[in-house]
């Protein structure tokens, strides 16, 4: 019996993979907009660096995939090639046999002799089923806080412009570097976030881009959804550039809440986790964050971080570094 590992084509995967998905990751879309929403990712730029989705074949049919990102860590002056693992699917009839754990571990296997560093992923099953296979879990929270208890003076914010992003990754770039290490937004990881972003969001959400400047010079921005149903200003991402930036975000986040009554989202990493309220804390059920080292540099940024990330009072990636 042959199983062979290989680049899953964009027509294919569209065809026969995501009439199954739809169902676990559409997210409110309609299934147009889903397939629509692959295919500019698949299509960029960023998603032509390496093959996107990929797949295990038994006697030529596809019985597993997953999709195949192309990341950079950076821990103080060192850079590490990343791997992001997301969308890992095998069809119900074929479910049981293993052909998701081979597909990985010849996946992780591929990415080692390809001098990756680490794999991660955000596991939307029981932990466990990765931790086998050599993924080691990290916290994973929601925070909520009510947004009456957040500084309800006039923030400055704005709609954020097209002419805004430079100001938007500077801002980041300021608060990234108080951090011993985080995943590097290139330019290219810029325009697959902006795609995201920017995408059509289900009836009942309104997306929120807001910016504060100090003259010529933004110093804050938050980008999130306005959910309804969920009385909710779901924060996506965020930052700010110096002490007046930081001191505008409380005020930020309850513009872009409004009249909702809760602000929450994924509990984002340190400094930025402490520039608003405490509000509550929980576990996520889904999109659990789980890193595999694969290189000796990889084992080595691990053993160094691993007690501040499991341990840590914020968690370690922002929402938008989801995949």
């Amino acid at each position: 019996m042959v199983v062979k590992l290989e680049p899953v084509g964009t027509e294919e995967y569209a065809r026969d993979v995501l009439p199954d998905t739809f169902e676990l990751w559409g997210d409110g879309r309609s299934y147009e907009r889903y397939v629509e929403d692959f295919l500019a990712i698949a299509s960029s730029v960023y998603g032509k660096r390496r093959p996107f989705t990929i797949g295990l074949r038994e006697g030529g049919a596809l019985v597993s995939s997953c999709k195949n990102y192309d990341r950079e860590l950076r821990w103080d002056d060192l850079s590490l090639r990343a791997t992001g693992i997301g969308a890992v699917f095998t069809p119900k009839p074929l479910r049981g046999h293993g052909f998701a754990a081979a597909m990985l571990g010849a996946l992780l296997d591929a990415e080692r002799d390809a001098g990756r560093d680490l794999a991660f992923l955000y596991s939307d099953i029981h932990p466990v089923y990765y931790e086998r296979l050599g993924f080691f879990t990290a916290p994973s929270r929601l925070f909520t806080l009510r947004a009456d208890a957040l500084d309800g003076s006039p923030s400055g914010a704005r709609p954020l412009e097209a002419s805004d992003w430079a100001g938007v990754r500077r801002c980041f770039e300021a608060l990234d570097r108080a951090r011993a290490w985080s995943f590097r937004r290139t330019p290219l990881v810029w325009d697959w976030m902006r795609r995201a972003w920017n995408a059509p969001l289900p009836a009942g959400s309104q997306p929120v881009r807001l910016a504060v400047k100090r003259g010529r010079s933004l110093i804050a921005y938050a980008i999130g959804r306005r959910v309804l149903r969920d009385d909710t200003f779901v924060v996506d991402d965020f930052a700010y550039d110096g002490d007046d930036g930081r001191a505008i975000v409380p005020a930020l986040l309850r513009a872009g809440a409004g009249d909702l009554r809760r602000v929450g989202g994924w509990l984002p990493p340190e400094p930025a986790r402490d520039a608003f309220g405490r509000g509550s804390v929980r576990a996520r059920k889904n999109g659990i964050l789980m890193f595999a080292p694969l290189s000796p540099l990889g084992r080595a940024w691990w053993r160094e971080n691993e007690a501040a990330i499991r341990g840590g009072r914020a968690d370690a990636t922002w929402s938008a570094d989801h995949v």
